[in-house]
């Protein structure tokens, strides 16, 4: 941010410190509104651009369609890795289980038949693979295709080395799984542990799958079977045929709905559920089963974390969540700050240092259902190429933070604090997240949102933190929060609190655009009230001088936004009603004058170039301004600055080509732009413009054929 985009927030006294005793924060200029919208567009993620359906407020969803899983019961479930309990004991698989698993098991597009062949002779395989793949179910069909019955499940809470002796008493004959084997540092899966389990399987004539995810701790000569599952297209294909008739499974599979829940990365499960789902033809229920797959992911992932590193990666998500598509270090950077946070609110008194390593970040992003990419971001330095991580399918990122809200109230203190500490972080990027996930939680749970956090940011001594509830609000009402306008016109016609009054101020900017002239009336009324106020008293207090500084800000927003037509309409009245009124549309006019479009031209000669009555509005202003007393110096000097950058700018030239002769609308109008067109000057020392005599020329040729 640099010092020209700058401006004084009210409400911060020379000399006062901050909560946290930051004197400098406390005092450090407000960034310009131009720039506050810049950052807003540049930063606020693409999630908040969907359709926000589904989202409930204040509440969570928790409706169970078809065969999902809700806690730990499953009911009807196949390709139930992490559905069945974990934690489950040794025993024996019911025959029915493994026949039902074998009627909805597809192979197509895998190694299964490899995977067969190599369970044959080895007697013993390992499993490995991504979570929610279908391993376990895998696992259960190469033993069932073996005739390895019956089989026995065992318990997953052995060491690698105890396996070949807990199996010393195993039936003959039979077929032995044992899921998610715990490896680790301190318990590695070495060969000579396989070479004594296939050993025991011949003396056995059985057969074991040990399935698990990809570890470090294996020993390098240990031969792993990896399991790829099929596509989910492919599954789908197979088993809606099993579950209807076949013309029926060509109308329900050619659905839009069936093409959109494809386009997402999904679980093997979930393609088994869906399956169902389409069997039953209830249109309802096939619309909503994504978004609802979603809510169910969302919910498992935010059961209760039972060790340190649970609570560590589900601080990972709700970071992702707020930094979906930003980069991979600072998400892991501020996920630990939450996850410290969490820990504190949960009376984890002790406060262990976090550890410096330990993360994987494939792993984290796997379990997260995310990925990692490169992207170019734009800073202040210039562009720079980023790694960063995002969800597979970008609706999960509002889920997971209404989850949060409102599905785990414990966790909202820790979650305010964190915010509240993004709200006054140095990075822009980071600020106007912390905005988009407040408007999120606002959205689900506006009266809470408000009171715990945005009321509280916008009466807050830092600059940076009033401008994070600007926008906030800002972005709340882009998603679609209820009552937005209502509030922010309410704050910027507080008169007794200048701190909330400047941020609904600032507000009404960058919301305005959507109802115009509402908004200038509001901002209207507020500059009634400081000339008031100013009437009444000899000096103004430092707050609602800044509110009086900020309100033509917001007017010139307007009018360079793509209301600027209504806008200008709207305006153009004030030029005739109250002197504070009139002072207001005159500083505004010329506050948008003073700004450069990307393109060299001003937007506001863009705006005049829209329309003949956009064109005669803008003239009408101007000659008002260049007639006004108090503001006629600026008026002169801002159309000095159009007429030196005409000689630059060919877009410029041809605007003011048409607006001049529009402002010279009689004798004394044409003797003043002459005036200043034949004394304008280059600056520092270059010549004088060649525009300004192309003007002159115009103005007086306008004048001869009025």
């Amino acid at each position: 941010m640099s010092e020209q985009e700058q401006r004084k927030v009210p409400g911060a006294p020379e000399g006062a410190h901050t909560e946290g005793g930051d004197q400098a924060e406390a005092e450090l200029p407000a960034q310009e509104p131009w720039a506050a919208r810049r950052d807003l567009d540049a930063h606020a993620p693409s999630s908040m651009g969907l359709a926000f359906h589904g989202i409930n407020h204040g509440v969570t969803a928790r409706r169970v369609i078809g065969d999902i899983i809700t806690g730990g019961k499953v009911e009807n479930h196949h390709y139930n890795f992490g559905g069945l309990d974990s934690g489950q004991v040794s025993g024996e698989i019911p025959a029915a289980v493994l026949e039902k698993l074998a009627e909805d098991f597809v192979a197509h597009g895998t190694s299964f038949g490899e995977l067969l062949e190599r369970l044959r002779e080895e007697r013993v395989i390992v499993l490995t693979g991504a979570p929610f793949t279908g391993r376990r179910t895998a696992a259960l069909m190469l033993l069932h295709h073996l005739g390895a019955t019956p089989v026995h499940a065992l318990d997953r809470d052995v060491r690698p080395g105890e396996l070949s002796r807990r199996l010393a008493s195993a039936e003959r004959d039979a077929g032995h799984v044992l899921c998610d084997l715990d490896i680790s540092r301190r318990h590695p899966l070495r060969e000579a542990h396989l070479l004594a389990l296939r050993g025991r399987m011949r003396e056995l004539n059985g057969y074991l799958v040990i399935t698990t995810s990809r570890s470090p701790y294996v020993e390098d000569t240990v031969g792993l079977a990896a399991w790829e599952p099929p596509e989910p297209a492919a599954v789908l294909a197979e088993l809606l045929p099993r579950r209807t008739d076949p013309a029926e499974a060509l109308r329900l599979l050619a659905l839009p709905a069936v093409a959109e829940f494809l386009s997402h990365p999904l679980q093997i499960r979930e393609v088994v559920q869906y399956a169902d789902v389409l069997a039953r033809a209830d249109e309802e229920e096939i619309d909503q089963y994504s978004q609802n797959t979603l809510e169910q992911q969302v919910q498992e992932w935010f059961e209760e974390a039972e060790t340190p590193v649970q609570l560590r990666e589900r601080a990972f998500l709700i970071a992702l969540a707020a930094f979906d598509k930003g980069p991979y270090a600072l998400i892991a950077e501020l996920s630990d700050a939450l996850y410290a946070e969490l820990r504190r609110s949960g009376g984890d008194t002790e406060q262990e240092p976090i550890p410096v390593f330990g993360t994987h970040i494939g792993k984290r992003l796997q379990n997260a259902r995310a990925r990692r990419s490169t992207a170019e971001e734009m800073t202040e330095w210039g562009p720079v190429t980023q790694v960063t991580a995002h969800f597979h399918d970008e609706r999960v990122a509002p889920i997971v933070l209404r989850e949060v809200w409102t599905g785990h109230p414990a966790a909202r203190p820790a979650l305010i604090t964190w915010l509240n500490k993004l709200s006054t972080d140095g990075r822009p990027f980071v600020r106007t997240r912390a905005a988009a996930t407040v408007a999120v939680l606002a959205y689900t749970d506006l009266p809470s949102s408000m009171a715990l956090i945005v009321e509280r940011w916008a009466g807050a001594r830092e600059a940076r933190r009033q401008l994070t509830a600007v926008s906030a609000l800002t972005l709340a009402h882009r998603i679609g929060a209820p009552n937005i306008p209502r509030i922010v016109d309410a704050w910027s016609l507080d008169g007794q609190t200048p701190k909330r009054c400047w941020v609904g101020v600032r507000a009404l900017g960058l919301i305005g655009p959507e109802r115009p002239a509402e908004t200038l009336a509001v901002l209207q009324a507020q500059a009634r009230q400081q000339h008031d106020k100013k009437r009444e008293r000899s000096t103004a207090g430092a707050g609602d001088q800044q509110i009086a500084e900020e309100l033509p800000q917001s007017v010139a927003l307007l009018l360079i936004s793509p209301a600027g037509e209504p806008a200008l309409g709207a305006l153009l009245p004030f030029l005739d009603g109250h002197h504070s009124a009139r002072a207001l549309a005159l500083d505004g006019f010329l506050t948008a004058g003073e700004r450069t479009g990307p393109t060299g031209r001003p937007p506001l000669l863009d705006l005049a170039l829209r329309s003949p009555s956009t064109l005669a509005g803008c003239a009408q202003l101007l000659r008002a301004a260049l007639n006004d007393r108090t503001a006629n110096e600026r008026a002169e000097d801002l159309l000095r600055n159009w007429v030196r950058s005409a000689d630059d700018s060919p877009g410029t030239a041809r605007a003011l080509e048409e607006l001049l002769p529009e402002v010279a609308a009689g004798p004394r109008d044409a003797a003043r732009l002459q005036h200043l067109l034949d004394t304008v000057q280059g600056l520092d020392g270059r010549p004088r413009p060649a525009a300004a005599d192309r003007m002159r020329a115009l103005v007086t040729r306008s004048l001869t054929h009025a």
